[in-house]
């Protein structure tokens, strides 16, 4: 393909999945809380957190598996990433993703799994308000396979395909999502372009082997009902302005429309000095109760041969307070320092 059909088979694929998505973040917010699984949205990305969540467009890490899997093949070598974020109230949520590159870096596979869990929590009822003496938990798991691939020199696609189990006291869930994602770049001054559409599915509902034992005023229990899963879409923009030998500047800007909330815009800056040191800062547009600026910190060390990637987010939020992450990466064999970002 030439450069104009790859232009214009990404436009369509942008025009296909925006059809029915309005433009600009001021509507939608009334279908906020109408999706089950919500942890799915949670970004386990240490760099687009402090970028703001701007991250769909960016060069490809280990993180890629859950920011857009098409960026997995600027892996240059196999990559182990770890990230943990705490979210406040004594929940906690983990990354771990494995990812291989395959066919000389034409393709690349990864493997992830991304758990939450509430911690111990005292039962309460509207009867029993000050709690019934009985301790319950709530945890969930994704675990995905994710495929990569270099569709030319400047496209790329992928997709990821999960399974989702979630449980909450004695009910549970089991249920299955897919990632599709899609990469376009140029030669001006590092542009990229990206589309990804995140948690692709049907809807959800928790099971027991009987329903809810709450018979006061009822002749049966409450039986559980089914919800969508919190499906995003995302178009997204990176490139580098400014670059010289030792030091560059990143800005990246990304429009997410989920089925679950208001659309809404996310804007980051990396600031890089000698590959070494990452300065990140980063902003979100029509995010309820998140209108404070997000940073955080790269650096880069080395573990004997291997380069190992430290990286520390903050999100100030109005009532969670600072929700703070943290992620290492660690590259296999790879004594370069023109690794992936």
């Amino acid at each position: 393909m030439d450069m104009k059909k790859h232009i214009a088979l990404f436009i369509s694929l942008c025009l296909a999945f925006s059809l029915q998505a309005q433009v600009l973040p001021n509507f939608g917010g009334e279908r906020a809380g109408l999706s089950t699984l919500s942890f799915l949205k949670n970004d386990l990305n240490p760099r687009s957190v402090a970028l703001g969540g701007a991250s769909v467009s960016l060069s490809g890490d280990g993180y890629s598996v859950l920011s857009n899997p098409a960026a997995l093949t600027d892996i240059e070598n196999t990559t182990l990433s770890l990230s943990h974020l705490v979210i406040g109230a004594g929940i906690h949520q983990s990354l771990a993703s494995f990812a291989l590159p395959l066919n000389n870096k034409v393709s690349a596979l990864a493997l992830s799994v991304n758990s939450l869990n509430s911690g111990e929590m005292e039962e309460r009822t509207e009867f029993q308000p000050t709690g019934t003496g009985r301790k319950v938990f709530v945890s969930h798991m994704a675990s995905s396979l994710t495929y990569s691939r270099k569709l030319s020199s400047v496209f790329n696609a992928a997709v990821s395909l999960k399974y989702i189990y979630e449980s909450m006291a004695e009910f549970t869930n089991h249920y299955m999502a897919v990632d599709v994602g899609f990469l376009y770049k140029t030669d001006f001054k590092d542009l990229k372009f990206a589309v990804m559409v995140q948690n692709f599915g049907g809807n959800s509902t928790l099971s027991k082997n009987e329903d809810i034992p709450v018979l006061f005023n009822r002749d049966t229990g409450i039986n559980l009902g089914a919800n969508t899963v919190p499906t995003v879409f995302s178009l997204g923009l990176s490139l580098v302005p400014f670059k010289q030998e030792k030091q560059s500047l990143m800005a990246a800007v990304q429009l997410n429309h989920p089925n679950d909330n208001a659309e809404n815009l996310r804007f980051g800056l990396e600031y890089e000095l000698r590959e070494l040191f990452y300065a990140r800062a980063g902003y979100k547009l029509s995010v309820a109760h998140q209108s404070y600026p997000t940073f955080g910190v790269g650096i880069r060390t080395r573990v004997g041969a291997h380069p190992l990637m430290f990286d520390y987010s903050i999100n100030p939020t109005q009532y969670m307070g600072f929700q703070q992450s943290i992620g290492l990466r660690l590259a296999l064999n790879n004594d370069s320092r023109s690794e992936e970002r």
